[in-house]
């Protein structure tokens, strides 16, 4: 079964939660949270990423951004303002990137299934980066941004999302990057029909938002020790929005290298036709197993096999044959993790960003991937294996801000 538990959502009113709602804080750096917030006193990107109100030489992870934070939490609750429901609710939220459209459940999930592992997770997480999601949560006493969710979809819920979907909402608003957003809130009969029918999925899958949960787990784990009652009680749920894997959007997470590791072109090419066939190709590959590469300005299609004897799920794919038979061999990226000679671009961008990164002189080879199936992560994480790094981009993706979850 999976836990949910309706929750008093602050939240703005819904004449500024255009301003108020801010991209994922990890998915922007500090000059692009500050572009983006700039002349928005309201974005929440003041208050997930605070150090856009100090000085550039300010440590990103020091006592003052988190002073901050709070500070422009407590602000933004006046200003915006964030009012407080007056009761417990659930909230179906409803993402739009042109004709793709996605509806998930916001609620708050269990803590304690997450550290058995009914919520399953298919990602390795930084210490440095739970150390700063956790510090945040307890410093505000409140989880800002939703984990994004995914479970095999079920009639029941579906019908619950037909039936509240089809009424007024709370939210719907057009962010600055075409993505809308539409939010209901659920209450009464639905939402304790919704709370049941929850009860009936046996697992959830953590698809984007790892770093997120740890740190809501650490948390817990500070107030049980610090504090009881209430405020602890409260701690023991994390904020999330749960999506039917139907509905879900993987786009691919592609890959640059800045140099051929003292190569030319016809040297890399060589040594790929002993370990690949390629063919002449487009910048977007047409199925599994294909990977598009942009070498000297041409694409061609790199057609890779697993290798014999593989048994774990993650070796089979795309990004994992690719690091194996032409990162690691050929160019001599032996950890993506560290590697500074390589990096990923989210698929958002599209394959024109590979092709103005390499006319830049930024990328020696490009790899345009094909994207990995929600059922490929399923099953990853249900035997227990960790996916590659940057293995997938999920789009569209939530705001921070539109639904916080106090402790």
């Amino acid at each position: 079964m999976s836990k949910i538990r309706p929750f008093r959502a602050l939240r703005p009113l819904p004449g500024n939660a255009h301003r108020v709602a801010a991209v994922p804080y990890d998915v922007v750096n500090t000059a692009e949270a500050l572009s983006l917030a700039a002349g928005n006193p309201l974005s929440f990107l003041h208050v997930s990423r605070a150090e856009i109100d100090l000085p550039p030489s300010t440590r990103p992870y020091s006592d003052e951004v988190y002073e901050r934070a709070l500070q422009n939490f407590q602000q933004l609750r006046a200003a915006a303002p964030l009012i407080l429901e007056d009761e417990p609710s659930l909230y179906f939220y409803r993402l739009q990137m042109g004709s793709h459209r996605q509806t998930g459940l916001a609620a708050c999930y269990s803590i304690e299934e997450y550290n058995r592992d009914l919520i399953r997770k298919h990602e390795r997480t930084r210490p440095e980066k739970e150390d700063d999601r956790t510090r945040h949560i307890i410093t505000l006493r409140a989880q800002t941004g939703p984990v994004f969710l995914t479970y095999r979809a079920t009639d029941s819920v579906d019908e619950l999302a037909g039936r509240v979907t089809a009424t007024a909402p709370l939210f719907d608003f057009e962010a600055a990057d075409a993505i809308r957003h539409t939010i209901w809130r659920v209450t009464g009969a639905d939402m304790h029909a919704l709370v049941r029918a929850f009860g009936g999925i046996p697992r959830l899958y953590i698809a984007d938002g790892h770093h997120r949960a740890a740190s809501a787990a650490r948390a817990w784990e500070y107030f049980a020790a610090k504090e009881k009652g209430v405020a602890n009680d409260e701690a023991g749920w994390f904020l999330a929005v749960a999506f039917p894997d139907n509905q879900t959007q993987i786009l691919p997470y592609n890959r640059i290298v800045r140099d051929l590791a003292g190569q030319t072109p016809a040297d890399l090419l060589a040594g790929l036709r002993t370990r690949a066939r390629s063919t002449h190709g487009t910048p977007q590959p047409g199925k599994k197993g294909e990977v598009s590469m942009l070498l000297d300005g041409r694409w061609c299609t790199l057609h890779l096999a697993p290798r014999a004897g593989a048994t774990d799920i993650g070796s089979t794919l795309d990004v994992s044959l690719l690091q194996d038979t032409v990162l690691s061999p050929l160019l001599g990226i032996g950890d993506p993790r560290t590697d500074k000679r390589i990096d990923f671009v989210g698929g958002i961008r599209g394959s024109g960003e590979l092709e103005k990164l390499q006319m830049e002189g930024k990328a020696a080879v490009a790899f345009s991937m094909y994207p990995v199936g929600i059922d490929d992560l399923m099953r990853i994480a249900d035997a227990g294996e960790i996916m590659p790094p940057k293995s997938t981009w999920f789009e569209p993706k939530l705001r921070d801000g539109l639904l916080n979850h106090l402790i």
